[in-house]
């Protein structure tokens, strides 16, 4: 007999403690993180307080965390392939050269939000 998967709230429940767990491990693991949350820290409430525009605002707090969904994915990525093996293999290089590629357009479009927001 196949085990019933949690259905409703007790479901949401049990994801959002392993969204929580995710984000324990990114913290605890991952250097880059843990840089993001202090930058997410002092940015995010930065964007409140400056005078611009509420569309200008919602950019600028997307991106901040957009930063950090892609950083979490690039973890995800480096994670998955040092698990299966330490060997280098072009395929496992590529998989985590594209990941931190990802995180970097990613803060390029940060940047960008943010400078021409605060300044054209």
């Amino acid at each position: 007999m196949q085990k019933k998967n949690p259905q409703g709230l007790k479901r949401i429940l049990k994801a959002s403690r392993y969204s929580y767990q995710g984000i324990g491990a990114a913290f605890k693991n991952e250097a880059a993180f843990r840089e993001e949350i202090i930058l997410a820290c002092v940015l995010i409430p930065l964007a409140v307080w400056l005078d611009v525009s509420q569309l200008e605002r919602v950019l600028m707090i997307a991106t901040v965390l957009l930063v950090m969904v892609v950083e979490l994915l690039n973890s995800a990525i480096e994670a998955v392939v040092d698990r299966i093996g330490p060997e280098h293999h072009e395929l496992a290089g590529r998989a985590k050269d594209m990941g931190s590629a990802a995180v970097f357009i990613t803060m390029l479009l940060c940047g960008y939000v943010w400078i021409e927001a605060l300044f054209i």
